[in-house]
């Protein structure tokens, strides 16, 4: 190929040859010549990510956005390669910088919407979208919105927004949670199993919503084998550091209960409910991996009345009657449930319930 006449046509048709290496060792060469602007930058970052090499299109993206900072192009491209190296608060500040320096690009609101989508903000992404009626191709965009109407619908919280918030968390949850919010579920489960479960030891426990492994931690000393699992990757991590876990998965847990696996003497949700509304897979989920007389101890934020709410906090809130009917209907026994206050906000407590569900004979 005649890459001395014109190396972004010959990168553009590798690319579509799906050849996306050769066109970047093609436009890198150019490159590092010292010729080509910011064009065959964005081009090189581009066919960086088509052929995997993320972090070489991050640096590319990077290094362009920061020579051309008011040219829109580059901040997109700044974003779609942080998006697509799964840096999302980045990513999002990008395509807000983008559309700042041009309002009018589609594109950069498109991928806005869909960064919005991916942090399980449906509310965020619809108001995006809405500024690109004619966005094409026609049908990525009312796949999108179809996504986000579907989201608003949900009586649960998104996993994806679950996921990221505490992704981002991750670093100081314990000071935060302890020191900040005086974080008490983990104990006040500890207290309502020495009642329900007294003496007993050698448990065989999951903690659903693990998060850092604080619930871990206070009922480590009674479990034989003790499993974990979060939606976070990065708490994960952090749980894994503890070293009282035999297992850790990352997962959402209505799924990760309804698959094949362990059967438990005990199963924990400290504080991890509340980004539920609508309980029942949690529930019946709990009740076919718990073993006979296994019990289900979890705390949740308290609604007066009937069902459940979803709270200013997005945090979901449940009622008495509803916990007691959907664990009837799940052929679990209620054999606790306590006033208790999982943690504070601005200072003061949360009102919510501490409850023991105890597995009926199958």
């Amino acid at each position: 190929m005649g890459n001395d006449v014109d190396p972004l046509e010959d990168a553009e048709n590798l690319i579509a040859a799906g050849r996306a290496g050769e066109a970047a060792a093609l436009l890198g060469r150019h490159i590092a010549q010292g010729r080509g602007g910011v064009l065959t930058r964005l081009t090189l970052a581009r066919a960086l990510l088509l052929a995997g090499k993320t972090t070489e299109a991050l640096e590319m993206s990077r290094e362009t956005a920061q020579l051309y900072p008011g040219v829109a192009g580059a901040a997109l491209a700044l974003g779609e390669t942080l998006l697509a190296a799964g840096k999302l608060p980045l990513a999002i500040a990008e395509f807000q910088r983008a559309l700042r320096v041009d309002p009018h690009l589609a594109k950069a609101a498109f991928l806005l919407g869909c960064a919005w989508l991916e942090a399980g903000e449906p509310d965020w992404a619809l108001r995006e979208f809405a500024r690109i009626p004619d966005y094409e191709p026609a049908n990525l965009l009312v796949a999108r919105v179809a996504e986000a109407e579907s989201l608003k619908a949900a009586a649960r919280s998104n996993p994806r927004y679950v996921r990221h918030l505490f992704d981002q968390f991750s670093i100081d949850y314990d000071e935060r949670m302890i020191g900040q919010l005086s974080y008490r579920a983990p104990a006040t489960l500890r207290e309502l199993a020495a009642l329900v479960l007294p003496g007993r030891k050698g448990l065989d426990i999951l903690d659903l919503g693990c998060g850092t492994g604080l619930a871990g931690v206070a009922f480590a000393d009674r479990a034989a084998r003790l499993d974990g699992v979060d939606l976070s990757p990065q708490m994960i991590e952090k749980a894994r550091a503890r070293g009282v876990y035999a297992d850790l998965a990352v997962a959402d847990l209505e799924t990760f209960l309804e698959e094949e696996g362990c059967a438990y003497d005990l199963i924990l949700a400290a504080d991890t409910l509340v980004y539920l509304g609508d309980l029942a897979r949690v529930f019946a989920g709990a009740a076919r991996r718990l073993k006979k007389d296994g019990v289900f101890l979890f705390t949740v934020e308290k609604k007066d009345g009937e069902g459940f709410e979803l709270g200013p906090k997005r945090r979901w809130r449940h009622s008495e009657s509803y916990l007691r009917e959907t664990a009837a209907a799940a052929g679990l026994d209620v054999t606790g449930l306590i006033a208790a206050s999982p943690r504070n906000e601005a200072n003061v407590p949360v009102e919510g319930f501490a409850v023991a569900l105890t597995a009926l004979p199958h």
